[in-house]
């Protein structure tokens, strides 16, 4: 018998779509082999959810959640953006929201254990598309003032803490966020390994120039401290008035930054692309 290893039960769970223990379960009970074990799950209870895990869920919604200074991110994906809108998918978004807030954990798996999985199984075989809770972010930070902001059908969420500030500032830098995604609080905090390759990007594309070293030089220097404030939170021209960025805003409003989280349903996730075209043609052929 192979070993039932965590990796072995995440696989399955992924080709599946099914919960930890039952594939676990099914996995102990097929000796540890996971194409068996597949089988047996499809002709259990949950056939038809697992039928529908190998599809691409890229769709879906964003929910937040805040209680005092501590708050809560996640991110439940569907199929289509028609799944995405209906009232029992919203329904079961908001409860594993209150889950996850409750919990204080990220661990997806350990928070949606149980009822809520149980719950997930029935809603694929209702609704017949593959549905997932793909993350969870907790962000606390004590003492801090959290504003949050949901944008575009619950399709962007954003979580900001500030030391000092008021709850407006806090939710006019969390709509900053959704709109201008930054990816780092200043440029102090933008890796090294990062920099150095815009730089020998920069250095690449400023050798073709023919001017001498030194000008080259400048001119990198020029275009990496562009590239730092274009994607740092403190030196972007703030989106509700552009005269003046967020950090001389959070500065005028006596308040500094914490941390924030930005949520996005879909993003990083490889979107399967279909050639309609090819699809008839290839069925017209069979």
């Amino acid at each position: 018998m192979a070993e039932i290893t965590a990796s072995l039960v995440k696989e399955l769970r992924e080709r599946t779509g099914l919960g930890m223990m039952e594939c676990k379960k099914a996995l102990v009970e097929a000796g540890g082999d996971i194409d068996l074990a597949v089988e047996e799950l499809r002709k259990s209870s949950g056939m038809k959810a697992a039928k529908k895990a190998g599809r691409i869920a890229a769709d879906g919604a964003v929910a937040v959640r805040v209680a005092g200074s501590r708050g809560m991110l996640l991110e439940v994906n569907s199929e289509t953006d028609f799944v995405a809108r209906d009232s029992n998918f919203l329904g079961f978004v908001e409860r594993v929201a209150d889950a996850a807030l409750a919990s204080s954990s990220e661990d997806v798996a350990a928070i949606t254990a149980g009822a809520i999985e149980t719950e997930r199984q029935a809603l694929v075989q209702k609704i017949g598309e593959n549905i997932s809770v793909r993350r969870v972010r907790q962000l606390s930070v004590d003492g801090a003032n959290l504003g949050s902001y949901v944008h575009g059908n619950s399709r962007i969420a954003v979580l900001v803490a500030l030391n000092g500030g008021d709850a407006e500032l806090s939710r006019d830098i969390a709509m900053h966020v959704a709109a201008q995604n930054p990816q780092f609080g200043t440029p102090a905090e933008v890796p090294a390994a990062i920099i150095e390759k815009e730089r020998e990007i920069y250095t690449a594309q400023a050798a073709d120039s023919g001017k001498p070293a030194d000008i080259v030089a400048k001119m990198v220097d020029g275009r990496v401290r562009k590239y730092l404030a274009e994607i740092s939170l403190s030196e972007q021209p703030f989106v509700k008035d552009p005269d003046i960025t967020v950090g001389k805003l959070l500065s005028k409003g006596g308040a500094t930054l914490a941390g924030f989280v930005r949520f996005e349903v879909g993003e990083g996730i490889e979107k399967e692309e279909k050639d309609f075209a090819a699809e008839v043609a290839a069925q017209l052929k069979g």
